[in-house]
């Protein structure tokens, strides 16, 4: 009589264990487990302005360095309005979404770790960062100084044969030969993991305002622009411990929200007449000081001529508004800036570790009781995603998703 001492001893540990697999027990329950993955996939290609077709693909074979992963959510981005409005970058016919995150439900034989060096299996839940065409090799740790600028990512690909390159689809193939990035984030709920890309963008802004030695927790913070920036910008200054934070905006409800998101006050610049009232309202929130610090959240060409005003002399600002040409601003350089010494950082973006330190920011802000979450207001299906851009453009929302069943 054969005995299988392995598989006694097993199940042993395994009953020790109340039942779970021994070397399973952080593994992320798998959605997909037992499901036998389809041959076509869905891809919503935005093949026109302001209309997107929701359209069929075979799903290509998984290479030995690609990950193929079926779709969850994803967010809608400010830079998909612009080319859902205007198609900036000229990439008609396209399939965007790069704030999107899903499971991993099949994977190459070279694929062992995420670009932190997280172990990553099948039913792990991911999100993409950068994809380094020129310079696959870099690491978490050699940066290089590089940010998205320097870089590509999924969801803003021109058109191949592929197809499954952007998060708005049923499946989106991660290819390892594109030098692509990408991060285990299991321990994530949904919401968090929609959310990740855009937070990076606020943390790094948050890191480039720091090099300037201005901007510290006891800091008077003006932030200038509610959307769903502006209001994740916040947040992060929140967990930093900034208690001194007054909100921007033209939208009351905006506002609102700001003050949930932790602004201390808020000013609604449609109740003030001119530069001057607007820039006296600010510095009355202040209890009579203007901010030590700024961030110009939105596109506006006149809100960046404004916020210099909110500044005092000495003071620093961080622009981070300007993703696409939204044009020019009118400044004076003498009495913007040289006169009262303005320390200026530009933002774009972020870098690759930005989005390890994301991470934390949004468990953080979890601890804290940020309503995270509630910064998504719309949900659309796949089909339906044309209306949930007229939805983005109309300001009907804060943050609007795309979620597959």
């Amino acid at each position: 009589m054969d005995i299988n001492i392995e598989a006694i001893v097993k199940q042993v540990l395994t009953e020790m264990n109340g039942g779970q697999a021994i070397g399973n027990a952080s593994a992320a329950p798998s959605s997909q487990a037992g499901k036998a993955i389809p041959k076509t996939a869905r891809v919503a290609m935005l093949t026109a302005l302001e209309h997107y077709e929701v359209k069929e693909f075979p799903i290509p074979e998984v290479g030995d360095d690609d990950i193929l992963v079926k779709v969850e959510g994803c967010g809608v981005c400010g830079t998909d309005a612009h080319e859902f409005k205007r198609d900036p970058f000229g990439l008609i016919p396209v399939a965007l979404g790069h704030e999107g995150t899903g499971e991993i439900v099949k994977m190459g034989k070279n694929v062992k770790v995420d670009s932190a060096g997280k172990p990553v299996s099948v039913g792990d839940k991911i999100v993409t960062c950068m994809i380094f065409k020129d310079d696959a090799d870099i690491t978490m740790f050699d940066l290089n100084k590089k940010n998205v600028g320097g870089a590509d990512v999924y969801g803003l690909l021109p058109d191949d044969d592929v197809h499954l390159n952007g998060w708005f689809s049923d499946y989106i193939l991660i290819r390892g030969a594109l030098g692509s990035t990408f991060f285990n984030v299991s321990e994530l709920d949904l919401d968090s993991r929609i959310l990740i890309e855009p937070c990076a963008v606020l943390v790094h802004a948050v890191e480039r305002a720091k090099t300037t030695g201005i901007l510290k927790f006891n800091s008077r913070v003006v932030v200038q622009g509610c959307g769903p920036i502006g209001l994740i910008c916040i947040a992060v200054l929140k967990t930093m411990g900034i208690q001194n934070i007054v909100a921007v905006d033209g939208e009351q409800q905006r506002l609102d929200f700001a003050k949930k998101m932790g602004a201390s006050d808020s000013v609604n610049f449609m109740q003030h007449k001119g530069i001057e009232a607007l820039a006296g309202a600010v510095q009355d929130a202040f209890g009579g000081k203007l901010a030590d610090f700024a961030f110009q959240c939105t596109g506006s060409p006149a809100a960046h001529s404004n916020i210099y005003k909110f500044i005092r002399n000495g003071g620093g600002l961080c622009e981070l508004g300007f993703f696409i040409n939204g044009g020019d601003a009118t400044i004076n350089p003498h009495f913007d800036i040289c006169s009262k010494e303005i320390t200026t950082v530009g933002s774009w973006v972020y870098t690759l570790r930005d989005y390890a330190t994301t991470f934390d920011f949004l468990k953080s802000a979890k601890q804290i009781g940020l309503p995270m979450s509630d910064l998504i207001t719309h949900r659309f299906p796949l089909e339906k995603i044309n209306e949930a851009h007229v939805t983005n453009l109309n300001k009907e929302g804060l943050k609007i998703a795309i979620i597959n069943e």
